[in-house]
């Protein structure tokens, strides 16, 4: 039997000797596409000029810092629970405008988020107050009879339901329900974004 056994390094190393050799162009953007990652993360977290930065690279390099950068910007927009959330997406659509090319579009998607964001702040707000004012109703009427039940006496008002955790477990659900018709649209316009030049 000619068949021999091959270690997972010598597979490996055949199958990279099929693909040949990397180009230049490979090779600069498995360099430079991570460092406009960090570009990135560095931009949203200190006081980072994106301009200045990028104009440290060649052209050839810029281009792949850039697409870098922008996928760590897009990833970091997400919806506004809080404001800090919120500053973080202004400043990730901030760093946006700087790098997409097709400012046009890019800004008819950047209009988009923020009617997307203000509705989910102010209706979104609204029909979650509403959810949970009706889950913490539904709860204490369930949980009165069950006492009522148990006990034979009326527990007025004694059981803080939000406390239960049955309440927080079906808070949680009833929020990710609400989100999640706000992230379908989200995923939406930053699989937009991800596709402009």
């Amino acid at each position: 039997m000619d068949d021999e056994i091959k270690s997972a390094l010598e597979i490996a190393m055949e199958k990279v000797e099929k693909m040949g050799e990397a180009t230049e162009e490979d090779r600069l953007k498995w360099k430079h596409t991570p460092q406009g990652e960090q570009l990135a993360a560095r931009y949203l977290k200190e006081d980072t000029n994106l301009i200045v930065e990028l104009n440290q690279y060649s052209e050839k390099s810029r281009k792949y810092v850039t697409e870098g950068a922008s996928k760590v910007l897009i990833r970091n927009i997400s919806l506004p629970k809080n404001d800090i959330v919120t500053k973080t997406n202004q400043k990730a659509i901030d760093g946006l405008k700087i790098l997409k090319h097709d400012k046009v579009r890019a800004e008819n998607i950047f209009s988009q988020l923020r009617r997307l964001f203000e509705h989910y702040a102010t209706q979104g707000e609204q029909q979650r107050k509403e959810a949970f004012q009706k889950l913490k109703n539904e709860l204490e009427v369930r949980l009165e009879q069950a006492t009522q039940q148990q006990l034979g006496m009326p527990m007025d008002g004694i059981i803080d339901v939000e406390k239960q955790p049955l309440f927080q477990q079906e808070w949680r659900r009833v929020q990710t329900q609400l989100d999640s018709q706000y992230l379908t649209v989200l995923n939406g316009y930053t699989q937009e974004l991800y596709s402009l030049p």
